[in-house]
């Protein structure tokens, strides 16, 4: 077992990174296919992603091509949290796309487009030498040996591993398809005999710590030998490293270094029952879990489990590296008995998969919040202005907002919510800049809460920009009559089942109203507590500033609900200066808080001057812009304890 050195790197991952399209029509053929997901793809993609997602640090060694799908792929891993700095930008090729289905059955056809992609563009000059000694492991895929050139690279990258003690792990990830022995159209193959690729892994297994491959790479390992048993042998003959056989369903069996006298001989790890939903990228997922538990000093026995469930959830689920688990996510199935057999359906998981597989800049969140459409109408009707004039006004907003944000402090963040009634070109331009940008879903005003578009939420979300948060207004107080109370919690409980379905991002904003019962400092936090008891798990709460106790309570609530919930950002209700920096000042230290959304404060009034007449578009921006970086600055001094700019 390899142990811990001071490297900056836990493994460094070479190989294959694609963008898998996957068929969203689950049931029907390829051909039938209507819409597709897009997710990051490849093998040692998938297992870069999946290792962050372990809790290790990451990276990944590959190319991609100059154009918008390299984009997102470089993207993608940095996402994750993987380091991309040795991704390197392919001019002449594109990057590889793999078109996907998932059928009846375990029937998962699947297309690869990888002529003269970009990863297999790499060559030994992209191995850097120190890169590969910065790392406790090197992890290489199979398909990487099928050409003289990325051999070469494969073969450089893991004699540098061995002369600086680094661990080397291969993933034989034999495709045929990949290797020329099948049609263009059967990439679902997983056997076929091919003396080249037996010889040429003969040829790496020695430089190998780690071999990892299913029945049917073991096979071609070990020279297209068809006895199990004897493959095995001929694999421990070529390799003293640990080996890996990988057994689907029935888990995997973990061979020490040392004689193999039968399969007995090796660490059995049982594997976990589920209902398959979607088998592949379960190999990616299992070496994902099996080197969380390698990498951070866990018996044989127990990394084969975490492997084991690590796969089984990848495929109970639609996509690949989407699918793969966090370390808490895993731990938790883990300690499930039984486990369960749909874990797609399962809401505990479904929660923990959604909030601890994606990583929120820690930063306090300085949003400027412009979804004002009532407000908006009022001061266009106020002025004698046309309404059409709303969306010039939001983009004003918009450009002031970017102006602020490229010079913002670097212990905060820029964020906006914009609706697109009056403000579609606004979310563009923000969405496009890659800001934190948030939409509104609810009718304003509406009680019970009603939504802008009607109550069949799922193409207004398929609209948006991919970029966005989904936020909502319910004006909701847990002692509402119970009429009026399960309609507003039906309609949350709708909105939050589409948003998961999506994979968006949800704030949920509450405002308890005085008109009926009355509020006090236990009234938000049996709100939300309600909330998290029908299922409903913020990303974010956006609330009014509460009391002492009002905050305890809150925080209370969140520990005992949902200690992963991203946090909490105050809203402004068109408060005074001194009002705000007030409630900033009494959330300093509070759990959870994230910063704040405020609105009115900053636009009203360059709003009001500018329908009028009386402020032209440039004034208004730097009004808006300057009001901005005030907010911004009175919550790092009050909230933060910073200095004012």
């Amino acid at each position: 077992m390899p142990e811990a050195q001071d490297r900056a790197l836990d493994v460094i991952c070479l190989g294959r990174a694609a963008v898998d399209l996957y068929g969203q029509q689950v049931g029907g053929r390829l051909e039938d296919m209507r819409s597709f997901a897009k997710y990051l793809g490849g093998s040692s993609a998938n297992l870069a992603a999946g290792a962050a997602r372990m809790g290790l640090r990451s990276a990944m060694l590959a190319r991609v091509g100059d154009e918008q799908m390299g984009r997102f792929v470089r993207e993608a891993l940095a996402t994750e949290g993987v380091d991309v700095s040795h991704v390197t930008t392919d001019p002449d090729r594109l990057t590889a796309l793999v078109i996907l289905g998932i059928g009846a059955g375990e029937d998962v056809p699947h297309i690869f487009y990888r002529e003269r992609c970009a990863d297999m563009g790499l060559v030994e000059d992209d191995i850097d030498p120190d890169f590969i000694g910065s790392s406790r492991m090197l992890s290489v895929t199979g398909t990487h040996l099928s050409t003289a050139t990325t051999r070469a690279a494969v073969v450089k990258a893991m004699t540098c591993a061995r002369e600086r003690g680094t661990q080397v792990t291969l993933d034989i990830d034999y495709r045929p398809v990949l290797w020329g022995l099948v049609s263009a159209g059967d990439g679902a193959s997983r056997y076929a005999e091919c003396a080249e690729a037996s010889a040429v892994l003969a040829d790496i297994l020695p430089l190998c710590d780690l071999v990892v491959g299913t029945e049917e790479e073991i096979r071609i390992a070990a020279g297209g030998e068809d006895d199990l048993l004897a493959s095995v042998q001929r694999v421990r003959a070529l390799s003293d490293g640990w080996i890996v056989l990988k057994r689907g369903p029935d888990g995997c069996v973990v061979f020490a270094p040392g004689d193999i006298g039968s399969l007995d001989d090796g660490i059995v790890a049982q594997g976990t029952p589920v209902e398959v939903f979607n088998t592949l990228g379960a190999g990616d997922a299992f070496l994902s879990g099996f080197l969380g538990g390698w990498l951070t000093g866990e018996s044989p026995a127990t990394c084969g489990a975490m492997g084991n469930a690590s796969g089984a959830l990848v495929v109970a689920r639609h996509g690949c590296t989407p699918a793969i688990p966090s370390r808490v996510e895993l731990d938790a199935f883990l300690r499930r008995d039984p486990p369960p057999r749909v874990p797609r359906l399962d809401p505990e998981l479904i929660r923990l998969h959604r909030s601890t597989t994606w990583k929120d800049d820690p930063k306090p969140l300085c949003v400027m919040a412009f979804d004002h459409r009532s407000q908006f109408i009022d001061m266009a009707n106020e002025a004698g202005q046309p309404h059409a004039r709303i969306d010039r006004f939001k983009t004003l907003i918009a450009e002031a907002a970017l102006d602020v944000a490229a010079g913002l402090p670097d212990d905060v963040r820029g964020g906006f919510i914009v609706d697109q009634r009056f403000g579609g070109e606004a979310m563009d331009r923000l969405s496009a800049a890659g800001l934190w940008t948030a939409c509104p879903v609810e009718t304003p005003g509406s009680r019970p809460l009603a939504f802008e578009h009607g109550h069949g939420m799922g193409q207004q979300l398929l609209g948006l920009p991919p970029l966005n948060v989904i936020k909502c207004l319910v004006f909701y107080h847990p002692d509402d009559p119970l009429e009026l109370r399960l309609a507003q919690e039906e309609r949350v409980q709708a909105l939050y089942s589409e948003i998961c379905a999506q994979d968006r991002k949800l704030v949920l904003e509450v405002i308890c109203p005085s008109t009926g019962a009355p509020v006090d400092d236990d009234t938000l936090p049996r709100a939300m507590r309600r909330f998290y008891n029908l299922g409903v798990f913020p990303d974010w709460w956006k609330v009014e500033s509460q009391s002492a106790a009002g905050w305890r309570a809150v925080a209370s609530v969140i520990d005992d609900c949902d200690p992963h919930c991203k946090g909490i950002v105050l809203l402004g209700l068109d408060a005074s200066e001194d009002a705000l920096r007030e409630g900033f000042a009494s959330a300093a230290g509070v759990p959870y808080m994230k910063g704040f959304a405020v609105g009115r404060s900053i636009f009203g009034a360059p709003a009001r001057a500018w329908f009028a007449g009386e402020m032209d578009d440039a004034a208004a921006r730097a009004d808006v812009a300057r009001r901005y970086r005030r907010m911004v600055d009175i919550w790092r001094q009050a909230a933060m304890g910073g200095a004012v700019s």
